[in-house]
């Protein structure tokens, strides 16, 4: 798996862009979280890392690098990324994970960048897995909005699907450049997070009150099968793609298991 290597690593010259301040969670990120700061940087005059108390050297690494480090209890990810938006110096925030890097060009877009009131920023995230970019499979194109004024956006939402708020009449911006994500170390990790996100997912509709309907139950799961490989063009990134297919499918169907399950043990039957 390719990594940020050439890249000169050094701080942000003082009046280069708008103040920025790059705010990450972590838990346990050590194979990613070095080339995620070494990027951020060039771009940021500040750099807060939230960490739930990793003991992998994700520590250590933050420590050796000179970001400014804060132990801090999970809340969720809403939650701990507005404890991170708070705590920091500057308006702007740029909202990166750890296993996320700036790719040169994007670095280059930011260095020069002059926010604006009444915008928000776009980041193109592409996504390798197993050592492989996914350019389809829903996967990409992938628009993230991660660069935002924190008086005026803030992270909601509870479990798993954490959202900005963001005021209606505000412009999206998309900027130049990807952001490199690399989010699964390989095929066990890819399949362990499916059932993770199943787990968060069920939980956040069981918590609204949504039940799983037949159709969830039994038509949901190759409807999405279809969508991923078929719609989204999946069979166009070969066996990785297939896999995707596949596991999307499979989370879908453990997700309105887990929702059963969860009524069955409201209601007292648990046989």
């Amino acid at each position: 798996m390719s990594r940020v290597g050439s890249r000169q690593v050094g701080s942000r010259q003082a009046g280069d862009s708008w103040p920025i301040t790059a705010v990450i969670i972590t838990h346990n990120v050590a194979d990613t979280i070095g080339s995620c700061l070494a990027a951020l940087k060039l771009v940021c005059d500040e750099i807060l890392v939230l960490d739930s108390f990793s003991d992998d050297g994700t520590v250590e690494i933050c420590e050796k690098m000179g970001v400014t480090l804060v132990p801090q209890e999970w809340l969720g990810y809403a939650q701990t990324k507005n404890v991170g938006n708070d705590m920091a110096k500057n308006d702007w925030i740029l909202s990166i994970d750890a296993d996320e890097v700036l790719s040169d060009e994007l670095v280059a877009v930011l260095q020069k960048l002059k926010p604006e009131a009444g915008k928000v920023y776009a980041l193109d995230r592409l996504t390798n897995f197993c050592g492989k970019w996914i350019r389809h499979s829903g996967w990409y194109p992938d628009w993230k909005v991660r660069l935002f004024n924190r008086r005026q956006v803030r992270w909601q939402g509870d479990f798993v699907h954490e959202t900005l708020t963001i005021p209606a009449d505000f412009q999206e911006v998309k900027l130049q450049g990807k952001l490199f994500h690399y989010s699964y170390k390989d095929s066990e990790d890819h399949f362990r997070r499916m059932e993770k996100y199943a787990r968060l997912s069920a939980q956040e509709q069981f918590q609204k009150g949504k039940r799983p309907t037949f159709a969830k139950l039994y038509l949901s799961p190759p409807a999405r099968f279809f969508r991923t490989y078929f719609l989204k063009k999946g069979f166009l990134d070969g066996r990785e793609g297939w896999l995707i297919s596949i596991r999307s499918a499979r989370m879908i169907r453990q997700r309105y298991r887990i929702l059963k399950k969860l009524w069955k043990e409201k209601s007292g039957d648990v046989a």
